[in-house]
């Protein structure tokens, strides 16, 4: 069974000429929806998921009407695949999955961003390095700067409660026993 998907980004716009196109293609059934495709969301699409069944082929207008990027539209293939159905785009002919050389673009699109994944992590990696050596620190900011920390230790030396220190640096009283702790670095 051939299964239509058209997507529009704003409701301004109209799906008539996807919606034309896909049944000329001889989609029996239509999933629509107008909603962006940066959306992390689009409930249309899972539902159609969801119906996908082995040897359905799913046919869209364009791919960007599927995907919002190569890497999208590679999960979203791998998707259709682990469900033994196709992927068919009207207006890219070599973006379908149900043929030989469709299957084998789509291959070479996934090393492509595998190989491109590689990159982005090792430049990512030597960039944290660099800035490491630069002293630049990572993960969350100190809720208290180390003054603030051991004026905290000296209050509650001096027997003020846990409770009215935390409220007086606007900290959880959780932050103020870490505070406390021998050999914390807060």
């Amino acid at each position: 069974m051939k299964l239509g998907y058209a997507r529009v980004s704003t409701e301004d716009q109209n799906l008539d000429i996807q919606r034309g196109r896909l049944s000329q293609a001889g989609c029996e059934m239509m999933f629509e929806e107008k909603i962006s495709g940066t959306a992390r969301g689009r409930p249309e699409l899972e539902r159609l998921m969801a119906h996908l069944r082995k040897d359905d082929v799913l046919v869209v207008a364009r791919l960007d009407r599927l995907a919002r990027s190569t890497i999208d539209l590679l999960h979203i293939a791998e998707r259709i695949k682990e469900k033994q159905a196709g992927l068919q785009s009207l207006d890219e002919p070599w973006a379908d999955t149900t043929s030989p050389s469709g299957v084998m673009i789509m291959t070479v699109f996934a090393g492509i961003a595998q190989f491109e994944r590689s990159l982005i992590l090792k430049r990512t990696d030597e960039g944290r390095k660099a800035a490491r050596a630069r002293g630049v620190a990572f993960g969350r900011p100190k809720k208290m700067r180390p003054d603030q920390a051991e004026l905290a230790r000296q209050l509650v030396l001096d027997g003020k409660s846990i409770s009215a220190i935390a409220r007086t640096f606007n900290v959880h009283p959780a932050t103020i026993y870490r505070c406390i702790e021998p050999n914390s670095s807060l």
